[in-house]
């Protein structure tokens, strides 16, 4: 660890002579700055869409984890018979915390968004819901089931699992996949910092020959190459960095309402994790560029 530091050091206090050894202009300067800029914004969106991803997915676990809903289909002349005898099973079940009849408004409230607000609910043979909130134990779905069906026919038992599950289980997925993108851009970089270097050493083979005949050392010529990209890495992550965050904080809030697509963005102190994109470019950059410093230097010999 301490030859590593000592390296770093060395590398960014070296003259500033010594970087005339890497031309200050040329496809290379660009296609470095451009790369690292490129690859800081893919970074900002996808390290969003990990976090998000995360955020939903503890979101929907904790809000359907402790909830189920009875729905009762009845004749209408039976339909309120039903629900106290539905509410009397439930209130009687061990892991039972509260179950309450949802009023017509609720339901309407949850029928809206697909029937619009003017759906007549009391003209309609709509099933009543029945929400029910779980102590920290939870109950015995397989009983409650038996004990609804002998006693209220007219019951399902819906507690969500099916609803559940997959959901977690897709925004999990979805979490991983942003976590292995940053990993797939953070190699793309580093690769691409590497053809850069190379491309560099290569065009000033003739210069790294007379400066070995000066007497200068691979150490002090690569320190050159090393400094200078990193340095253009460095700055070039900072700019997508920023231009990242500020599409994502102009991003159009939806409150609570938040999916996939429409809750990605940082909260709180989240908004951290993009600010470490740019040093961690230029500690890719320095460690690829020293490594193509050595081996085309070791083959310029």
């Amino acid at each position: 660890m301490k030859n590593v530091i000592s390296n770093v050091l060395a590398v960014f206090t070296a003259h500033g002579s010594s970087d005339r050894v890497v031309p200050p202009t040329g496809f290379t300067a660009r296609l470095t700055v451009f790369t690292a800029a490129a690859m800081a914004l893919l970074a900002v969106f996808a390290l969003a869409l990990a976090l998000a991803s995360g955020r939903l997915a503890r979101q929907w676990g904790n809000e359907l984890a402790r909830t189920s809903t009875v729905r009762i289909s009845a004749p209408a002349e039976q339909m309120a018979e039903q629900t106290a005898i539905a509410l009397r099973v439930l209130q009687t079940t061990p892991g039972v915390a509260e179950a309450r009849a949802l009023s017509a408004e609720e339901q309407q409230a949850l029928l809206e968004p697909w029937f619009g607000p003017d759906l007549p609910v009391a003209n309609l043979p709509i099933p009543q819901l029945i929400d029910i909130v779980e102590t920290g134990d939870g109950y015995d779905s397989a009983g409650l089931r038996l004990r609804l069906s002998a006693e209220v026919p007219g019951a399902v038992l819906d507690d969500h699992t099916r609803w559940r599950k997959p959901l977690v289980s897709a925004a999990a997925r979805l979490r991983l996949l942003g976590w292995m993108s940053i990993l797939l851009i953070g190699g793309t970089m580093a690769a691409m910092v590497t053809l850069a270097a190379n491309a560099a050493l290569a065009a000033n083979a003739q210069v790294i020959a007379v400066l070995r005949l000066v007497g200068a050392k691979d150490d002090y010529i690569a320190a050159a190459f090393v400094r200078r990209f990193t340095l253009r890495a460095l700055a070039g992550a900072g700019i997508g960095t920023v231009v990242g965050m500020l599409a994502i904080l102009i991003l159009p809030s939806t409150g609570e309402t938040e999916g996939f697509l429409t809750g990605i963005g940082f909260r709180g102190s989240h908004w951290i994790w993009p600010m470490l994109i740019p040093p961690l470019t230029g500690a890719v950059a320095f460690a690829a560029t020293q490594m193509a410093a050595k081996r085309v230097l070791g083959a310029l010999r």
